[in-house]
């Protein structure tokens, strides 16, 4: 199923690109579930192409990149390294049971706290870039040489990431900004308790948190906001990204507990300064 002519017959779904947080990704996903299924399309089937796909429905890869993950949750799609997505046998997977749906919500709650860090760290980081003096660069490098002497040693690395973004946010000269992080600091914690957990199963994952953290720092002390702005914006682009490509094995162990909390403490947790 390489060629995209069995897709040749369904209307497309119009959008764009930006961060997706569900509702047209999740339109594309029912679509893509029809189509399977109109086509009759066995266990092992592969899609067309992430490209082609995204041609065919209008919408950008990132959207479609969503929808796969959706029915990867769902467990009716796989992927493959390199070679793209299969159709699953959903016999054995498909996810009915109560707690399997929470697993679903709970991860549109991570990434729906992902995409609220995507705006204010942006901004954090180009005004850290515009204000720091030699004593917040000082505090940032300390906080980002901590995350790798914590993960060297075997620990998750939690709270010296947190305490990066604490010392990004003190950098701006805005106690403000401290405060709204702190406000969200517990939602925070959890949620990089999720996404460390994930990226330490992957070496290219942890790879890649090293290289945009040093990415955001290296920015601000260059004292260039648009490019600080650009890269803690990639970082929690890039950080969705990697909860949408965990597998289902990892939402049904610790990652799904560890999201179910997330869940509970955003209802309870946050509480915005009047």
């Amino acid at each position: 199923m390489e060629s995209t002519k069995p897709f040749e017959r369904s209307g497309s779904v119009k959008g764009g690109d930006g961060f997706v947080t569900g509702t047209l990704a999740s339109r594309v996903a029912e679509q893509l579930l029809d189509k399977i299924r109109a086509d009759h399309l066995a266990a092992g089937a592969r899609l067309p192409s992430e490209q082609a796909m995204a041609r065919h429905f209008s919408v950008s890869r990132t959207v479609i990149r969503e929808a796969i993950a959706r029915l990867k949750v769902d467990g009716l799609l796989e992927t493959r390294k390199g070679s793209g997505a299969f159709v699953r046998d959903p016999g054995s997977h498909r996810l009915t049971d109560k707690s399997d749906r929470s697993i679903e919500e709970s991860i549109q709650s991570l990434l729906n706290l992902i995409e609220v860090r995507r705006v204010m760290e942006a901004e954090v980081a180009a005004l850290a870039a515009l204000r720091r003096t030699p004593a917040h660069l000082a505090e940032i490098d300390y906080a980002l040489r901590h995350i790798e002497e914590a993960v060297a040693a075997g620990a998750d690395g939690v709270e010296e990431d947190a305490r990066l973004h604490l010392a990004i946010a003190a950098a701006t000269g805005n106690p403000h900004w401290v405060r709204l992080m702190e406000v969200f600091a517990q939602p925070i914690r959890s949620a990089i308790l999720v996404t460390r957990a994930n990226e330490a199963r992957r070496a290219d994952f942890a790879r890649q948190v090293r290289m945009e953290h040093q990415k955001i720092v290296e920015a601000i002390a260059a004292g260039d906001p648009p490019r600080a702005r650009a890269a803690a914006a990639e970082h929690m682009a890039q950080a969705a990204q990697r909860v949408r490509a965990a597998d289902l094995e990892f939402w049904r162990g610790d990652g799904g507990e560890f999201v179910r909390r997330l869940n509970g403490r955003e209802r309870t947790d946050v509480e915005l300064p009047l």
